[in-house]
């Protein structure tokens, strides 16, 4: 069984024992987190899509890690007036282990 779930604005096709990175929620680690925002579930036989959501859908994961992505540098250039400016930044993200798919 599979799912396409919404968290962070962004969409993840998830299925049990999966680990996904999604943006940074609150929450501890080893947590239970729950995910209300289920797009589609289906198997191989057949697959119930949402309007947008679809209703009593559910799916469960456990936080594995709380973390920081690579640096990405920023660079700003002006030509002919040598001005630049350089800034980094990290993206904070969580790490989820999906440990249950259920749909009523």
């Amino acid at each position: 069984m599979f799912a396409v779930i919404k968290t962070g604005g962004k969409q993840y096709k998830v299925a049990k024992g999966d680990t996904i990175l999604v943006e940074k929620l609150d929450a501890d680690e080893g947590a239970e987190v729950s995910f209300e925002e289920v797009l589609l579930v289906g198997d191989e036989k057949d697959s119930k899509i949402g309007q947008p959501i679809v209703s009593g859908a559910k799916v469960t994961g456990k936080v594995i890690e709380q973390g920081r992505g690579k640096k990405k540098i920023v660079f700003k250039f002006k030509s002919k007036t040598r001005q630049n400016k350089k800034k980094g930044h990290r993206q904070a993200f969580t790490k989820v282990e999906i440990t249950n798919i259920t749909a009523s």
